[in-house]
């Protein structure tokens, strides 16, 4: 018994020894084709005071005078700069990247929060707070804002309340009408799993219902991802477990420190209470179609965590000085990660050039 205590004690040793090797708590230089360092680069991690509470992000950039892309990770409380690194887009070579963690997220996660801050007005304020800390330093008047999933509803609000400074809006993956998403997810998924035959997630899923009059019940929220996932329409189309597509990945992320790497779950689960109800009851089509900057939206085809269909049908509704509306084939919930080459294409030459040549319909 003693022996075997010894091996788990120095394998957990072993175990913390690793992860604290990959846990320096700052992001990798960025490097060129050889491997070395690209002079006037910057990789970083910042803590800027924000809304009254430390905030933090990681910014990447090639050339710091180029344009600055500020990233609204999804959620609530869902952090994605673990997803730059498995799966990585590149745009730090055209953009001066921010990868902000919101307050209560990731980084920026603390117990000391006030709970009576988590509001929709205060993310709200807390994100063009930010935009305004970075065009002061990096010296611009204007510039771009990319929400994905929560970060597109919260992006969209952001962009509406604040248009002056931002060159364009882009909504990834856009919510609309959260609740008839879930709702036409929950009806694929049952039609998707009959066909295949697999009658035990049959049955799990019509043991958690959601409906526009109830809600969303908590056997849904248990079961959602994973059978999302398993069908190829969560949060990519080739990511078919949350733990080796999600969890895992996180845990590899050198920019976190091991206390960063905890808080990254400790801030999902604190989070999403404050906002779900509130977020997937809001018809956005119905209240907020009146824009006074460019709007564009990426889409997955196959994305059923914020439904396609419903994107498109906001977007029509829409009015904007320039709108554009692209559809990627082979993608569900995350174009970016998924599809970056036909992603930058669009950012370089339709969004910072203020048309849409390269949308479905223009």
């Amino acid at each position: 018994m003693i022996t075997a205590a010894l091996v788990v004690a120095a394998l957990l040793l072993i175990g913390l020894g690793i992860l604290s090797a990959i846990s320096p708590g700052r992001p990798d230089p960025l490097r060129d084709a050889e491997g070395n360092p690209i002079p006037g680069s910057i990789s970083e991690r910042v803590t800027v005071q924000i809304g009254d509470i430390p905030q933090s992000m990681i910014i990447q950039s090639v050339d710091p005078t180029n344009p600055v892309l500020l990233f609204l990770h999804g959620g609530p409380g869902m952090v994605e700069f673990f997803m730059e690194q498995e799966y990585p887009t590149g745009l730090e070579r055209h953009f001066t990247m921010v990868w902000w963690e919101q307050r209560g997220a990731g980084m920026s996660f603390s117990a000391d929060i006030p709970p009576e801050t988590m509001t929709m007005e205060q993310m709200i304020a807390d994100t063009i707070e930010v935009a305004d800390h970075l065009r002061e330093r990096f010296e611009q008047d204007r510039i771009l804002l990319l929400g994905h999933s929560w970060g597109s509803y919260l992006g969209i609000q952001v962009a509406a309340a604040a248009p002056d400074r931002f060159l364009a809006y882009v909504g990834m993956a856009q919510l609309a009408h959260q609740l008839r998403s879930e709702v036409m997810a929950h009806e694929y998924l049952m039609g998707a799993y009959r066909e295949r035959g697999d009658e035990a997630m049959v049955r799990a899923l019509e043991g958690a219902p959601v409906s526009m009059e109830d809600g969303t019940s908590d056997a849904w929220m248990r079961l959602r991802d994973r059978a999302m996932h398993e069908a190829g329409v969560g949060h990519m189309r080739e990511m078919d477990s949350v733990v080796t597509g999600i969890f895992l990945p996180m845990w590899r992320v050198r920019a976190y420190t091991i206390t960063d790497k905890i808080n990254v779950w400790r801030g999902k689960l604190w989070s999403r209470p404050f906002f779900w109800e509130q977020l997937i009851r809001d018809d956005l089509t119905a209240r907020l179609t009146e824009f006074r900057l460019p709007v564009y939206f990426f889409v997955g085809r196959h994305d059923y965590t914020a439904n396609a269909e419903l994107s498109r049908a906001y977007f029509d509704a829409i009015d904007a000085p320039v709108k554009g509306f692209y559809l990627f084939e082979h993608s569900a919930h995350s174009p970016l990660f998924e599809e970056p080459e036909r992603a930058t294409e669009i950012l370089l030459r339709d969004v910072l050039r203020g048309t849409n040549e390269l949308g479905d319909e223009r």
